[in-house]
């Protein structure tokens, strides 16, 4: 065999080899809410202390509809803005725009999309959220951070004056769950390959959606019936807390790997405390009610 021969064998012997040992990235859709979830304050109360209507009265009306069951959890800002008399006199576009400058961001959201973005060690994740907030908000509060196609908001259609007209679609209770699958099938993940984030009821339906399909599901709130669907809980003030039981369930590092990767992007763990919340209702068995109400 000429040595020339031999070269070309060897050179393809090594790529094959190498092609052999990279290991496919495994890909993984990365779904997140927006108020409560990347903030701290809820975007129905700041557009109203902007707009100079109380916070009590926008309570006492999302209360009143949620009680009602008159529009899908998550979605009650998006009727009021619609159909409320007093709300639709007063918001323009513009004041989405400004709620989402003045809306406090949790710590480290830019950071989480990068190292996402980035991958870590073989796996790959894809961010967008998902909110029943109107988009124009969203996107304001994040610009710079997520890129506005990797939103999904409440979207309205607007009069010439920038009063609200009507809406255009709506990313709440089933809506969360149809722009869900929407993203599966566009990045073409399997639906054990969704990783969702979120903090109330209006994310139980997504959640169940997601779990029973083999998703993963965090919850960044002890809100009762959110905290009971989640595969996981992170209570945190910084988003980049999430990534904890990713690390751990999904890619499989201990402790001491994950302390080092936060370490490596000049972050300590200072406290982590993993503790299991049992939600306890205790009353008195049907029997000893009898008794006690035969002896009076």
């Amino acid at each position: 065999m000429r040595a020339i021969d031999v070269f070309c064998w060897l050179s393809v012997f090594l790529v094959n080899l190498m092609c052999m040992s990279d290991k496919p990235l495994k890909h993984y859709l990365f779904a997140s809410d927006f108020d409560q979830t990347l903030t701290f304050n809820d975007s129905g109360y700041v557009l109203s202390e902007l707009v100079g209507i109380p916070t009590t009265e926008f309570e006492r009306k999302a209360e009143g509809m949620a009680k009602l069951n008159l529009v899908q959890q998550g979605a009650e800002l998006a009727y009021l803005l619609l159909h409320d008399p007093e709300f639709r006199a007063r918001v323009r576009r513009e004041h989405l725009y400004e709620v989402g400058k003045r809306i406090r961001l949790k710590e480290n959201i830019e950071l989480l999309y990068q190292i996402l973005e980035k991958g870590i060690d073989g796996y790959r994740f894809d961010f967008y959220v998902l909110s029943a907030a109107p988009v124009e908000v969203i996107q304001s509060a994040l610009e710079g951070i997520v890129p506005p196609d990797h939103i999904y908001g409440t979207e309205f259609r607007y009069k010439d004056s920038g009063e609200i007209d009507t809406i255009a679609g709506t990313t709440a209770g089933y809506g969360k769950v149809a722009a869900l699958d929407q993203l599966q099938t566009q990045l073409q993940v399997g639906p054990d390959h969704i990783i969702y984030v979120g903090d109330g009821n209006s994310d139980v339906h997504v959640m169940l959606h997601v779990k029973v399909r083999d998703g993963f599901t965090i919850a960044v709130s002890e809100a009762r019936h959110v905290s009971q669907v989640a595969k996981r809980t992170v209570l945190s003030s910084d988003a980049l807390a999430v990534l904890v039981p990713i690390l751990e369930e999904i890619v499989g590092w201990e402790r001491l790997q994950i302390r080092e990767f936060f370490e490596s992007y000049g972050l300590l763990i200072q406290e982590w405390d993993h503790v299991r919340t049992d939600w306890l209702t205790l009353r008195p068995a049907a029997s000893e009610l009898v008794e006690a109400v035969t002896t009076d």
